[in-house]
């Protein structure tokens, strides 16, 4: 599934082809998205300058004005940018969003858990976006927010870590490589961190993201940036997927527990 690295770095491949250019058209070829992408749809968007494009965890956010209209990739989503005319639509491509001049960006989703909704601006925040926690790069995600919001929570640290009540972003690739890097084991109790640890895994997750979007994300199976390139984060990895391999560092064998019907992989000799 696109984490916050492959988000971000999607949102900065489209960015500069988008932001300043009218929407000539919204094609819907198949609206069977996680929710049906809206029928009038394509009547808010049509004519109007993409002013900017943001990312709120997970999601996109091309801005119209005071009007926004948000993109998931869910699953196995990712945009594509070409220039027209564009290649023939292949399966699973199910909307393209046309823009004045030269320029198509199209969405490609073969398992359809996805959503490309409408938030207009008379509408407030949208439940989707209602109760999410800080962004990991804000100042507000730091050791106190932390000690604070996790004082009372006996689940493990890599359940708390991925609770986007609690920061937004971090999925499961990110949470074991960053706890790696703060030297915390997964099943941790989240209550139990130090404020010392708790500030060296705010560095951790911000290193481990801000290192995945200069590489471009992660590529497991299905995720290609807009240029149809994959990530290559995932060859840096120190635990994800690395059972039974050596540590990176100390030459122990990587484990692997379930967490939440997650799996976690760890080093039992560098993280405690």
């Amino acid at each position: 599934m696109p984490e916050l690295p492959e988000v971000e770095t999607t949102r900065r491949g489209i960015a500069p082809h988008a932001i300043g250019r009218r929407v000539a058209a919204l094609i819907v070829y198949d609206p069977r998205l996680r929710w049906p992408v809206p029928a009038d749809l394509p009547s808010h968007v049509d004519g109007r300058r993409i002013d900017d494009i943001e990312r709120r965890s997970k999601y996109l956010l091309l801005r119209f004005g005071a009007d926004r209209m948000l993109l998931h990739l869910g699953m196995t989503g990712s945009l594509r940018v070409w220039r027209t005319p564009a290649p023939p639509r292949r399966k699973h491509d199910h909307v393209d969003l046309v823009l004045e001049g030269d320029t198509v960006i199209r969405y490609h989703d073969p398992r359809r858990f996805g959503a490309m909704l409408w938030l207009p601006a008379a509408a407030g925040v949208h439940p989707l976006l209602a109760s999410l926690g800080p962004e990991p790069f804000d100042g507000a995600f730091d050791a106190d927010y932390l000690r604070h919001t996790l004082r009372s929570r006996t689940v493990a640290i890599k359940v708390a870590l991925m609770d986007n009540a609690v920061v937004v972003g971090v999925g499961n690739i990110y949470a074991s490589e960053a706890l790696f890097r703060a030297g915390i084991r997964p099943t941790t109790p989240a209550r139990r961190l130090s404020r010392p640890r708790l500030a060296r895994l705010v560095d951790a997750v911000r290193a481990v993201l801000s290192e995945a979007i200069a590489k471009g994300g992660s590529t497991l199976r299905d995720y290609v940036d807009p240029t149809g390139e994959p990530g290559y984060f995932q060859l840096a990895y120190f635990t994800y997927g690395r059972e039974d391999e050596p540590c990176r560092v100390c030459g122990a064998k990587i484990r692997m527990r379930r967490l939440a019907g997650r799996a976690s992989f760890y080093c039992p000799s560098c993280q405690t």
